[in-house]
C-alpha cells in the first residue's frame, strides 16, 4: 500500500484533490464531478459555493470521512483513501475544526470544553492543561469567565471558545464550516477578525467552507468556487472579483443585492 504522495504534492500544497468523483444513492445522485484543486500550505483558502454545491462533501473527503468513488485526495503527503482505520484516527488529530454552531458541550464549562481534546487525546498533567487552556483563551481575547456554560455566552464568545478548542492541540490544518452563517453583523465581524488573527499569528493551513463573499474577499489568500460538483474557479481574491464567468458574477451580484437590502432596512 502506497501512502506516499508524489513529489509534486509535498511543496507547496498541503492538500491536493485530484479528479475526485462522489455519488450517493447507488450513483443516482452525483455530488462531486471530477473535482481537482490544490490548497496552498500555510495559507487561508475559502471554498465558496451555493447551498448544495458539494462543499461539505468535499470537506469530508479531506478529513477522510468519505472516500472518493474515483480520484485521490492527498493531505500532507498522504493518500487519505489508502489509510487504515488506525492511521485515519491519527491523521484526523492533525486537524482543528470550528463547526457552524460551534458544537460546544452544553453541560461543560468554557474551561472543560477547551480542555476536552487534551484530556481525551493526551497524557498531559492537569496543571499543564490549565496553563494551555488559559493561554489559548487569552490569545482569543477571553481573560476570564472560564466557569460559565455555553448558554451563558454571547454568539461571539461561543465562537471564541469553539476556536480555542479547535487550536488547543496545535493542529497543522484548521477547518471552518460556514463560520459566519446565521450571525448578526457584529458577531460576523468578530468571527472575521478572529479568522484573520489566527491566520496572521499561527500561519496554519486554513480552509473555510462558506458562501460569505465579503469575508472571502477581505481575508482569503486563495479562493475556489464550487458549483454543481465542479470547480469553476481557483485563484486570488482579485482574480475572483474580476472573473467573467456568468455563474460567479451572478453569485457576486446576488450577495451585493442582499447586503444593499440589509443596509437599506437598517437605515430605516
Amino acid at each position: 500500500m502506497n501512502n506516499k504522495a508524489p513529489e509534486s504534492v509535498e511543496v507547496p500544497f498541503e492538500v491536493r484533490i485530484d479528479r475526485v468523483y462522489k455519488s450517493f444513492q447507488e450513483g443516482r445522485e452525483q455530488v462531486l464531478k471530477g473535482v481537482s484543486l490544490d490548497l496552498p500550505r500555510g495559507k487561508l483558502t475559502y471554498i465558496l459555493g451555493s447551498s448544495g454545491a458539494g462543499k461539505s462533501v468535499l470537506l469530508k473527503h479531506i478529513l477522510g470521512l468519505l472516500s472518493p468513488d474515483r480520484g485521490h485526495v492527498w493531505v500532507s503527503g498522504q493518500n487519505v483513501s489508502e489509510l487504515s482505520r488506525s492511521e485515519l484516527t491519527q491523521f484526523r488529530l492533525r486537524f482543528g475544526m470550528l463547526f457552524q454552531n460551534s458544537a460546544l458541550f452544553d453541560d461543560m464549562t468554557v474551561f472543560e470544553n477547551v480542555a476536552f481534546p487534551l484530556v481525551e487525546h493526551t497524557e498531559m498533567p492537569r496543571s499543564k492543561i490549565r496553563t494551555q487552556v488559559e493561554s489559548t483563551l487569552n490569545l482569543l481575547g477571553m481573560k476570564g469567565g472560564y466557569d460559565k456554560f455555553p448558554s451563558e455566552l454571547s454568539g461571539g464568545m461561543r465562537k471564541r471558545v469553539g476556536l480555542a478548542r479547535a487550536i488547543i492541540r496545535e493542529p497543522s490544518i484548521l477547518l471552518y464550516d460556514e463560520p459566519t452563517t446565521g450571525l448578526d453583523p457584529i458577531t460576523r465581524r468578530t468571527v472575521d477578525e478572529l479568522i484573520d488573527q489566527l491566520k496572521r499569528e499561527l500561519k496554519l493551513t486554513s480552509i473555510v467552507i462558506s458562501h460569505d463573499i465579503p469575508s472571502a474577499l477581505l481575508l482569503a489568500d486563495h479562493i475556489a468556487f464550487l458549483d454543481q460538483g465542479r470547480i469553476l474557479f481557483s485563484g486570488t481574491p482579485e482574480e475572483f472579483r474580476q472573473s467573467p464567468h456568468p455563474v460567479i458574477q451572478s453569485f457576486i451580484d446576488a450577495e451585493r443585492r442582499f447586503v444593499e437590502l440589509f443596509q437599506d432596512q437598517g437605515a430605516r
